[in-house]
């Protein structure tokens, strides 16, 4: 929470922007993955089972082969021999070969392993117990068919699980069968999983890629318009300034003339009349009472002069009673019709308070009084329940497109100055105008 309180508006924004675009991605990335695994198990699965459809069909037309090649020799005399002669003449690879056993599980024919030839296997078990040659012969005695079980290969001499298939020929009392290792399978599937990990890992990247890519973006625009911002931003600054000494230079003016007009030329007619005075004994009374008009003039001037500086009713009398005061000056001058009116019960508010609404009231009036061409401007000011307070002015004048205005940096300055001094308070200001529609102005300061 601190760092994010740290963060300028700009850097705010720029999170608020680039967050849900990573989150976006991040999901995107989550999905595509999961989608992408399951179908290379999918995939995996398929391709093992077609795999494993074409090898067992492979396997059987080796056997059927087989069979219709000793079937002549079927009940001829030393048609055995023959038979196993041709069978261990047979092969389709390094380790596909077939082998041939009696019911009983003695050893007929092995092209590979020569040294099983005669032994009987009967209960030779793999290492998980389960009797390898009886399953066998089972199988070929239930009308053949397809057995998994565990066997020397001959190429690496190593265990390896095996697929077999046997049919008996009962002429002879023999199983006939052969076989292919699964490694060379597992090793296919493993490609394919590899494969499938690679396309994962692309995806990824180019997910990763089109993040950067993303934030980069974001950054380049937050960079154009943050340097477009802050080129807007310093020339306001600058017309902010000029127009503050501007402003400056001619409050002194106007001080300067109603000093030297008004108060200087009122004393030194005072003084002249007090010289007089003393110079004519028998007309010192009247000279006298005209120098004291004369005194009780200037002090009156010099109270105005004051009050336009800052009113005094603000520190005395409080803030409904300066806006009243306010509004009737305004009014005085004539031309529009100018009132103020005050709801709640007053409560006394902070000196920075009342300051800045009196200033904010003084400047939209002033902009009415000079802009508006309205019959009337009716300044309202109302104290909540809570203890906020409501600044309120209105008038029925001809209105103006008040983003336009800001938007030109020499234009607006009044309505900035106004923003920046409710927003020091942490007042909410709105503004309501258009043209032909007369404008509405609201300061609301909560407790």
């Amino acid at each position: 929470m601190q760092a994010w309180a740290a963060l300028s508006l700009r850097g705010r924004l720029f999170l608020l922007a680039l967050l849900p675009l990573l989150a976006s991605l991040a999901l995107i990335a989550l999905a595509v993955r999961q989608q992408e695994s399951e179908l290379a198990a999918r995939e995996h699965a398929l391709v093992r089972a077609s795999y494993m459809d074409a090898r067992r069909t492979e396997l059987k037309h080796y056997v059927d082969l087989a069979v219709s090649t000793i079937q002549p020799l079927l009940g001829q005399p030393g048609g055995q021999e023959k038979a196993l002669a041709i069978l261990s003449s047979l092969d389709y690879g390094r380790d596909g070969y077939f082998f041939v056993y009696s019911l009983d599980g003695r050893v007929l024919m092995h092209s590979r392993q020569l040294e099983l030839i005669g032994q009987n296997l009967w209960e030779l078990r793999d290492p998980q117990g389960r009797p390898t040659i009886q399953q066998l012969i089972a199988q070929a005695q239930a009308g053949g068919g397809y057995v998994e079980y565990l066997w020397r290969k001959p190429s690496s001499s190593l265990l390896a699980p095996k697929l077999g298939y046997v049919v008996a020929v009962p002429q002879w009392d023999w199983m006939l069968g052969t076989g292919l290792y699964m490694d060379g399978i597992e090793a296919t599937m493993a490609e394919l999983e590899r494969g499938a990990r690679q396309n994962i890992t692309a995806t990824m990247l180019w997910v990763g890629a089109v993040a950067v890519f993303g934030v980069a973006l974001i950054s380049a625009g937050a960079l154009v318009l943050n340097l477009s911002e802050h080129r807007s931003a310093e020339a306001k600054l600058r017309a902010l300034a000029r127009q503050v000494v501007q402003s400056q230079e001619d409050e002194r003016a106007r001080l300067a003339r109603e000093l030297h007009d008004g108060v200087s030329q009122a004393l030194v007619a005072t003084k002249l009349l007090i010289e007089s005075a003393q110079h004519e004994p028998e007309g010192a009374a009247r000279l006298q009472e005209l120098a004291l008009k004369q005194l009780n003039g200037t002090l009156a001037e010099v109270r105005h002069i004051s009050h336009a500086l800052r009113p005094a009713l603000l520190d005395t009398l409080g803030l409904a009673a300066a806006l009243q005061h306010l509004a009737d000056e305004f009014d005085a001058a004539g031309g529009t019709h100018f009132q103020a009116g005050v709801e709640g019960e007053e409560v006394d508010l902070p000196e920075a308070v009342k300051t800045a609404l009196f200033r904010i009231a003084q400047e939209a009036l002033n902009n009415a009084a000079r802009h508006a061409h309205a019959t009337t401007v009716r300044l309202g000011l109302r104290f909540e329940p809570g203890g906020g307070v409501t600044l309120e002015i209105q008038d029925d004048g001809q209105g103006f497109d008040a983003e336009a205005a800001q938007a030109v940096a020499d234009q607006g300055l009044g309505l900035r100055s106004m923003r920046e001094r409710a927003a020091a308070l942490g007042a909410r200001l709105s503004l309501v105008s258009a043209p032909g529609l007369g404008s509405r102005l609201t300061v609301k300061l909560s407790a």
